[in-house]
C-alpha cells in the first residue's frame, strides 16, 4: 500500500481489497531479513495524531449499544460470575489486540510495507508459515478477515436499527403518560402504537440518506455532537442507578448454564473495537506510544463495562431489559436520555457502515463503466442499508441480535484469529511452546463460544417458549 493511502481521506484510498485474486508474491518477500525487536518505524509517515486523540478514538470505538446491554449480560451469567467473566474477557481481548499490533509491526517491516490492515496482516502472516498450502492460499486469509469484518460491522448496523426502534417506540407509547415527575422508577406504557418493525422501516430512509455522505469529514461535527450526547446520557444513567440500588441478596450469584452463552455473545460484542486498532496505531505521530494508549483506553473501557453491567443489574434485578435505557423512569428528563443516545447511535451507524462499504463498493463499481460509477455506488449503499434493515426486522429482539452478532463474528475477529495469527507469524522464529499453548487455548475458547453462543442465540430466537426480556 502506498503512503498516499495514509494521508488521503478520500473513500477509495481506504479500500483493503487492492490485490487481485490471481496476484502472486515474489520469493524475495519470503526471504526478507527479519526485523529486530524495537526496530519498527513507520515508513513514509511525517505527521499524525497525538496519543490523547488516539485514546479518544479508541474509547469511541468501544462504547456503543453493547455497553447498554451488559446489565442483561451480567444477569445471564450471575451477580458474581458475570463481573469476573467480564474482567477475564477484557484481559483476553486486550491481549489479542496487542497480538494483532505485534504481528502487524513485524510483518510491515519484513514486507517493507508502510502499513498493514487486519486483512493484509492475516495474508502476510500465512505466508510465514512452513506449510506450503497456507502460503499459496494466503490471499484467502485476507478474504476471511474481510468477510468477518463485513458481517461484524453490518451486524452492528442491524443492532442499531433494533435499538432505535425499541427506544423510539417506548418514548412514543409513553408520551401521554410522561410527566416532569422523575421520582417514579417505572416506565409505564400508556398507549399501544405500531410494531417495532414498522419503526425500523420508518427509520430506513434516514439511514439511506445518512450513508450517502461518502466523505467522513462531513460527518465530523455530527460525530462530535453524537459523542457528547452519548456521554451526557451515560452520566445521567449512572446518576439514576447509583443512589437507588436495592438489597442485592435475592439475586443469584451464578445463573444457569443455558444462559451463559448469551452472556458470552453480548460481552464479546461489547469489546467491538479490534477493527479500529491498526488504523488508529497507523495514524499516530509516535506509534511507540500506542501500547500505552491501548492499555489505558481498554482499562477505562473495561472499568466502564464492569461498573455499568454490575450496577445496572443490581439496580433493576430480574426486570433488566435488553438495553438499560428501556428501564429508565417515565419522565421527560430520562426519556430525553433515550433520544440523546438514539441520536448518537444514528450517527454512529455511518461510521460502522464505512468499513464494509470500503471493502464491497470498490469491488462493485470497478465492474461498471465510469459514467455509472456514482449511481452504482449510491445504489450499492442503499442496498446494503436495506439488507441490515431486513435482518433487523427478521430478528427484532435486541438482546438476541446482540448475542448472535457477538458469537458469530466478533468472537472470530477478537478471540480466534489473533492467537492463530501469532503462531503463523512467529512459528518459524522460534515461538515458545508456552506461547503456542496459550494461543491455542485462547482460540479454542473463542471457537467454543462461537459454536455454543450461536446455537443458544438461535435457539432462543426460534423457541416459542423463550421469554422476552
Amino acid at each position: 500500500m502506498s503512503s498516499k493511502r495514509l494521508a488521503d481521506e478520500d473513500y477509495n484510498n481506504y479500500s483493503s481489497a487492492e490485490a487481485s485474486p490471481n496476484e502472486e508474491f515474489p520469493d524475495e518477500l519470503f526471504n526478507a531479513p527479519s526485523p529486530t525487536v524495537g526496530e519498527y518505524e513507520r515508513l513514509g509517515e511525517q505527521s499524525g495524531t497525538k496519543w490523547y486523540h488516539s485514546l479518544i478514538h479508541l474509547l469511541k470505538g468501544n462504547i456503543g449499544t453493547g455497553l447498554l446491554g451488559l446489565p442483561l449480560a451480567v444477569k445471564n451469567a450471575g451477580l458474581v460470575l458475570g463481573p469476573i467473566s467480564l474482567l477475564v474477557m477484557g484481559i483476553v481481548a486486550v491481549h489479542c489486540m496487542n497480538l494483532l499490533v505485534k504481528c502487524a509491526h513485524y510483518l510491515s517491516q519484513r514486507m517493507r510495507k508502510s502499513f498493514l490492515d487486519y486483512g493484509d496482516t492475516m495474508m502476510f502472516g500465512l505466508q510465514q508459515t512452513p506449510v506450503s498450502w497456507l502460503q499459496t492460499h494466503s490471499l484467502w486469509g485476507r478474504r476471511l478477515v474481510d468477510f468477518f469484518l463485513i458481517v461484524t460491522q453490518l451486524g452492528f448496523c442491524c443492532v442499531y436499527f433494533v435499538f432505535l426502534a425499541e427506544n423510539i417506540k417506548q418514548v412514543v407509547e409513553a408520551a401521554n403518560g410522561t410527566t416532569n415527575n422523575c421520582h417514579s422508577n417505572v416506565t409505564v406504557v400508556m398507549t399501544n402504537s405500531m410494531d417495532s418493525r414498522l419503526y425500523m422501516l420508518s427509520c430506513l430512509p434516514f439511514f439511506i440518506l445518512l450513508v450517502f455522505i461518502r466523505n467522513l469529514k462531513c460527518l465530523s461535527y455530527f460525530s462530535m455532537a453524537a459523542n457528547i450526547a452519548m456521554l451526557v446520557s451515560l452520566i445521567i444513567i449512572y446518576q439514576y442507578i447509583i443512589p437507588t440500588i436495592p438489597d442485592p441478596r435475592g439475586l443469584p450469584y451464578l445463573a444457569g448454564w443455558k444462559t451463559y452463552p448469551l452472556f458470552f455473545g453480548t460481552a464479546i460484542f461489547a469489546f467491538e473495537g479490534i477493527g479500529v486498532i491498526l488504523p488508529l496505531e497507523n495514524k499516530m505521530k509516535k506509534p511507540k506510544q500506542f501500547p500505552f494508549v491501548l492499555y489505558l483506553g481498554m482499562a477505562i473501557v473495561t472499568l466502564l463495562y464492569l461498573s455499568l453491567g454490575t450496577l445496572g443489574y443490581l439496580r433493576f434485578g430480574e426486570h433488566i431489559q435488553a438495553s438499560i435505557t428501556l428501564n429508565l423512569p417515565n419522565c421527560w428528563f430520562y426519556q430525553s436520555v433515550k433520544l440523546l443516545y438514539s441520536f448518537g447511535i444514528f450517527i454512529t451507524y455511518a461510521l460502522q457502515f464505512y468499513v464494509p462499504a470500503e471493502i464491497l463498493i470498490p469491488f462493485v463499481v470497478s465492474r461498471v463503466p465510469e459514467r455509472w460509477t456514482l449511481c452504482v455506488d449510491l445504489a450499492t449503499r442503499a442496498a446494503m442499508v436495506c439488507i441490515t434493515c431486513v435482518l433487523a426486522v427478521l430478528i427484532p429482539r435486541l438482546d438476541i441480535v446482540i448475542s448472535l452478532v457477538g458469537s458469530v463474528s466478533s468472537s472470530a475477529l477478537a478471540l480466534i484469529i489473533p492467537p492463530l495469527l501469532e503462531i503463523a507469524t512467529f512459528y518459524g522464529e522460534g515461538l515458545s511452546g508456552w506461547a503456542i499453548a496459550k494461543d491455542i487455548l485462547i482460540s479454542l475458547f473463542g471457537i467454543i463460544g462461537f459454536v455454543v453462543g450461536t446455537y443458544v442465540s438461535i435457539w432462543e430466537l426460534v423457541s416459542p417458549a423463550a421469554p422476552s426480556t
